[in-house]
């Protein structure tokens, strides 16, 4: 395993105020920073004061797009513990999309070890107000200074952390979704069960559609057939039919969501029926229609649970249990973050206290 040096920060920045969080707007003192070089391995593995990179225009991340990330979080206990939710996962998804991007792979337990020393050194960063956080972002970038299309044969490693509050301003209020017609996402065999940039970058116009139209986000259709609910910008989705809570399968174009898994977890250890299988965007109509469809909510690393209040699709506005939190999603939310914040007994073993 590497050593890891440190340079600690000699102008330690102003912390903002609780209530000027937002989310991904402020960044901690120190980042996490390693390289790697072809014939050499990762390499050079520091924590030092949080600051601009410096790398060739002709970066092949600049022109190619590779480049991988993660996110997750840490959280401030009611006794002032610092709780990192199952960082383990992330680091072993952040390796399934580097398999992907033709990055190489990093060791995990080195990666836990890096962040684990990063958020000690920087834990007066982490919030301690309700629904508060510490945002961690890891990333991958190619950094060789070439323009031909290959993978690229030098890389950095950065872990970066902002303290956030809310993902959405509507907080855990019921957000509005909007079904996407024209465009699509991601398809089974490309990328869209890895966390790279280009995925993102590519459903910015479905972003810009919706909220034009006063909708948070956009729920995004199958790419084939444009009948199959996948997933939400930033987030994955469930329904609540008839006392069931379904979800769409992972199937090759959806994020296997660390979220989304740990609500599939409680949901069973509650006796809650739930299912991962293909569901048809008419079904969600129809259920509507029938006065079986009564929860509708997302769930991500960001916004822990996000409820549905509102679906737009096609010329049609469907609202979701009068536009009020559910109590399935309420139940959801008050388990995950009572876990997370240390208030409620961690029985899956999914937190890492500091």
């Amino acid at each position: 395993m590497l050593d890891i040096k440190t340079e600690f920060t000699t102008n330690p920045k102003n912390k903002p105020a609780v209530e000027a969080l937002g989310f991904g707007q402020y960044f901690t003192d120190h980042m996490f920073i390693v390289e790697y070089t072809e014939g050499k391995g990762w390499h050079d593995a520091r924590i030092i004061p949080y600051q601009p990179i410096q790398i060739d225009p002709s970066a092949m991340v600049f022109h190619y797009g590779q480049a991988v990330f993660e996110g997750l979080k840490a959280y401030k206990t009611v006794d002032g513990k610092v709780l990192l939710f199952r960082p383990d996962r992330n680091f072993a998804r952040l390796n399934n999309s580097n398999e992907r991007m033709v990055i190489p792979a990093i060791d995990e337990a080195f990666a836990l070890e890096a962040l684990k020393q990063l958020v000690t050194i920087d834990r007066e960063w982490v919030p301690d107000a309700p629904g508060t956080s510490l945002y961690i972002r890891p990333f991958i970038i190619g950094t060789e200074a070439n323009l031909g299309v290959h993978p690229s044969k030098s890389y950095k490693f950065i872990i970066i952390m902002s303290p956030s509050g809310s993902y959405y301003k509507e907080g855990i209020n019921p957000v509005k979704i909007m079904v996407e017609q024209k465009y699509v996402r991601a398809v089974a065999g490309g990328t869209g069960e890895a966390k790279t940039a280009g995925n993102y970058a590519s459903a910015l116009k479905g972003q810009e559609i919706a909220t034009a139209e006063g909708y948070s986000q956009t729920l995004w259709l199958d790419g084939k057939e444009k009948k199959y609910v996948e997933e939400v910008g930033s987030m994955n989705i469930f329904f609540k039919i008839n006392g069931k809570v379904v979800t769409p399968a992972l199937n090759g174009s959806i994020l296997p969501g660390i979220t989304r898994d740990s609500m599939i977890q409680v949901l069973k250890s509650k006796n809650i029926p739930v299912e991962e299988r293909r569901i048809t965007i008419d079904e969600v109509v129809e259920a509507n229609k029938n006065g079986t469809l009564e929860e509708v909510f997302g769930t991500g690393t960001a916004a822990v649970i996000s409820p549905v209040g509102e679906l737009k699709y096609l010329d049609e506005k469907i609202i979701i249990n009068d536009g009020k939190i559910g109590e399935v999603s309420q139940m959801l939310y008050d388990t995950l973050t009572g876990i997370q914040n240390g208030t409620i007994e961690d029985t899956f073993g999914w937190t890492i206290k500091l």
